[in-house]
């Protein structure tokens, strides 16, 4: 893989961490095992049962998780402090051949992937406004497929996963600056001139 592939990719961790963490290491930690991906020195920990077990066993607890009202919202709010340093982490071992964190990708991948969690967590305050589950549900459900999908393109095309995952985050984030605006926009107030 060249160098701007490695970078692609370790940005695309990086985004995916924002939005499933423990999903995006137990895949790249099984794409590592299973012989799917070269792993990086800095990434091989990814690949050990441990590693593995424990990143299998939140994802499957984040999956239930993430679908309850409320409960979604607690979760993301404490899993800040895991999503950002994974994301970091992740980034900055793509691009490592000899184990060696570079501060510059792991400032970029915890940036990425605070953008990312910022955008999840804000779609879910706004979803949790409304008093049906069933978006809620659908929000996680998309939140899932599309981390599944990038992390398996991303074993193909890196750039297109990228792509496509820049590209969700700005539709993202102009929906939700549109529906923040559709529902806290100035009222003029009855009797003022």
């Amino acid at each position: 893989m060249s160098e701007a592939h490695l970078f692609a990719a370790g940005v695309l961790l990086a985004w995916l961490a924002g939005v499933r963490v423990y999903l995006t290491v137990f895949g790249v930690g099984l794409a590592g095992a299973f012989g799917w991906l070269d792993l990086p020195a800095a990434l091989e920990v990814t690949a050990s049962p441990w590693v593995l077990g424990v990143s299998g066993v939140l994802a499957v607890v984040e999956f239930f998780a993430d679908k309850i009202p409320g409960v979604d919202s607690g979760w993301d709010l404490l899993q800040t402090l895991a999503r950002v340093p994974a994301g970091a982490f992740l980034a900055a071992a793509t691009l490592s051949p000899d184990g060696d964190l570079s501060a510059g990708m792991l400032a970029t991948g915890a940036g990425v992937a605070l953008g990312s969690h910022a955008l999840k967590a804000g779609s879910r305050v706004l979803i949790n406004a409304s008093p049906e589950p069933l978006s809620n549900i659908g929000a996680s459900a998309t939140e899932d497929i599309a981390a599944i999908g990038l992390l398996a393109l991303a074993l193909a095309n890196p750039m297109l996963a990228l792509g496509i995952a820049l590209s969700l985050s700005l539709v993202l984030a102009l929906a939700l600056w549109w529906v923040w605006r559709r529902l806290f926009r100035r009222r003029p107030v009855a009797g003022a001139d």
